[in-house]
């Protein structure tokens, strides 16, 4: 498949499966019938011209083939479904500017995100279908193998069509009991936008998506609390992207950033959103990961040293609120700031997780804190295996730039 079409088909799958979802009752035939679209778009399209509106081709083909499979099951038994009722067309519904949820990928992951759904299948099913992730990719976020994963998707699906979940916009006042599941979600797929710092994969490409999900988000929702904390954190996170790659192409940490190329108006988009957060004395898990991201966009050159004690009490306070893999990380590594390498290290492995070894991050930590210690060989390994892992050739660069030599 050609760059181009990889960037029409990851920039067009969620709201075609969403139609073809809402269509059809039926997840995998939506999945299949834009899947063979697009093996119908790699024949075709390299031997002329990229249709005018290539998301409407992709679709009323996705259309026909998953018509044709109804056809072939009615084959075996099945009822062959009214014509007119499946003719090939623009959904009325993505031309509505009235309709009360504005995206079309952002109706989908409520749907996915029902409460009749178990809670680890939610985000693995949304991120398979609206952000394309590959399932390797996904599996490797929450820590699992590719079989657990591909279990947890096939039930999540079973469960849909046993439980006659609709495939339909829900109603305002299903929104909050479904909005958990809905921000944990985006969290994940940012978390994979953002593990790419140079920004070339079509991964990162999420993040420009996720900044206008969260705005519909905080503009449709009666008490968008933990959106405002959501929006603020992508804002903040999304205004250093500019400053997170050398003219080189390699990677430069967020204590060696200049601020000076920080993008000002994304701060200040996310200064607002944080300010109406703590205008409602709003306190928990994601109010305290915004705060972070503020503290780091505060800091007005690489004259000022980064605050250190502030960034490591706002880490105590938000393991207090969610002890996990990803918080002890990260506070282990403004713990060697504050209290010195061998005491990070110690705190590091004493995490337990029975799948640790596959977590990145966690074996670029440790491997600077060895370094620092004097551990050479196993730093070296630790880099080695960091290295392996990198989810781009930017953050690998800069790895092997930190690597102690033999």
């Amino acid at each position: 498949m050609s760059p181009e079409l990889d960037r029409i088909v990851r920039a067009a799958a969620g709201r075609i499966i969403a139609a073809l979802t809402a269509r059809f009752r039926d997840l995998d035939l939506a999945e299949e019938g834009f899947a063979d679209a697009c093996e119908a778009a790699a024949r075709t399209w390299p031997a002329g011209e990229v249709p005018a509106d290539p998301a409407a081709w992709l679709y009323r083909v996705a259309t026909r083939r998953a018509l044709d499979a109804v056809r072939r099951r009615a084959v075996h038994g099945r009822l062959l479904p009214d014509e007119s009722e499946l003719e090939p067309a623009c959904e009325p519904e993505w031309q509505d500017e009235d309709m009360l949820i504005p995206d079309e990928r952002l109706r989908l992951i409520f749907v996915c995100c029902h409460p009749a759904i178990a809670p680890e299948s939610r985000a693995a099913l949304t991120l398979r279908l609206v952000c394309g992730l590959a399932a390797r990719d996904i599996a490797a976020s929450f820590l699992i193998s590719e079989a657990t994963l591909h279990q947890r998707l096939t039930r999540a699906k079973r469960k849909i069509g046993q439980a006659g979940i609709p495939f339909a916009v829900p109603v305002p006042a299903e929104w909050p009991e479904r909005l958990e599941a809905v921000l944990s979600t985006l969290e994940v797929a940012y978390a994979k936008a953002h593990a790419d710092a140079a920004g070339n994969t079509l991964q990162a490409s999420f993040a420009g998506d996720i900044l206008t999900l969260t705005e519909a988000l905080a503009a449709m929702l009666p008490d968008p609390s933990e959106v405002l904390a959501f929006a603020a954190l992508v804002r903040f996170a999304e205004a250093r992207r500019p400053a997170r790659v050398d003219r080189n192409g390699m990677m430069i940490p967020l204590s060696e950033q200049d601020p000076a190329l920080w993008d000002r108006a994304l701060i200040e988009a996310g200064d607002r959103y944080l300010h109406r957060l703590r205008n409602m004395e709003i306190t928990g898990t994601r109010a305290l990961q915004a705060a972070l991201h503020g503290v780091w966009c505060a800091r007005p050159s690489l004259a000022n040293p980064p605050p250190w004690p502030t960034i490591l009490a706002l880490y105590d306070a938000l393991l207090r609120e969610r002890d996990d893999v990803i918080v002890r990380l990260n506070r282990a590594v403004a713990l060697a700031e504050v209290a010195g390498p061998a005491i990070a290290l110690a705190e590091l492995d004493a995490i337990a997780c029975p799948r640790l070894d596959l977590f990145q991050p966690w074996h670029a930590v440790r491997a600077d804190l060895l370094n620092r210690l004097g551990r050479k060989a196993e730093s070296r390994a630790a880099y080695a295996r960091a290295i392996e892992m990198a989810e781009g050739e930017a953050e690998a660069a800069w790895l092997r730039g930190r690597m102690p030599a033999d």
